[in-house]
Parts: C-alpha cells; structure tokens; sequence
C-alpha cells in the first residue's frame, strides 16, 4: 500500500526494505548518463589497483537508492531533503538493504522526517542519513 497522506504514517515506523539492483550493468548505465565514466566505479581490478576494495557505487547513485526506496513507500510524498554520510565504501555488485524509519511526523506541516540506512550483507552500515518528506 502506498501512502498518500501524512494521516497514514505512523511514528516509529519501518518502511518497507528496497534491494536495489548494484549489479555493474546498472552502475555502468548510471554513469553513462552521469558522465561520471571512471574505472573506481566501472572495473573491480581497476579499483582494487587504487587501493578500493572493490568498483564503487557512486555516492548520488546511493542517494538515488534512498530516494527510489522512499518513493515506492510514497509516490505522492515529496523529498524535499536528503542528508547523507558515507561510512565506508558501498560496492558494486554487493547485495544492499536500503532501509528508513519515521523519527517525526509533523502533521500540521505535512512534514515527516526519516532516518535512512544503507546496509551490506554482513549488517555493516555503509551509508546514514536523514530526509524530510513533504505532504500536501
């Protein structure tokens, strides 16, 4: 069920988890349209010569995963700011968990605030942060 009112949401919360696809055809395809055509992201024995573990997910493509998990939770709920902290690296081809829980609702505002987590398979946060979805 999609929510289409700031009435249907609940403090505390979990949004429904996202798996969102890390494989490097995706990665590939995103940084073909960004521009961003740099072996950390596109090649795993590039990257580990760079000292990486491994190609990189770029950091907006995480963001874009937040954004995508949000928006199937809501696709009338408005992100109107995501603030993100990257932990450590986020791999490609490594299965993610994107996960959010609501930490305020602000009826009157129409305003609900979300903490965002990017987690690996082994439970390790890579990425945190916060967003504010907007209601009207």
């Amino acid at each position: 069920m999609s929510i289409t009112s700031i009435d249907q949401v609940e403090f505390g919360e979990d949004l429904p988890a996202f798996a969102p696809d890390t494989s490097l055809d995706n990665v590939r395809r995103f940084c073909e349209a960004s521009g961003w055509m740099a072996d950390r992201f596109l090649d795993h024995e590039a990257a580990r010569g760079m000292g990486l573990p491994g190609a990189l997910i770029p950091g907006i493509m995480s963001q874009g995963f937040l954004s995508a998990m949000i928006h199937q939770w809501s696709e009338v709920g408005r992100i109107i700011q995501i603030d993100t902290v990257f932990r450590a690296p986020v791999i490609v081809d490594e299965p993610l968990n994107i996960n959010a829980t609501v930490t305020d609702v602000e009826e009157e505002d129409g305003l609900v605030e979300l903490d965002l987590t990017v987690t690996n398979e082994a439970g390790e946060t890579r990425v945190f942060g916060t967003a504010k979805v907007q209601f009207d």
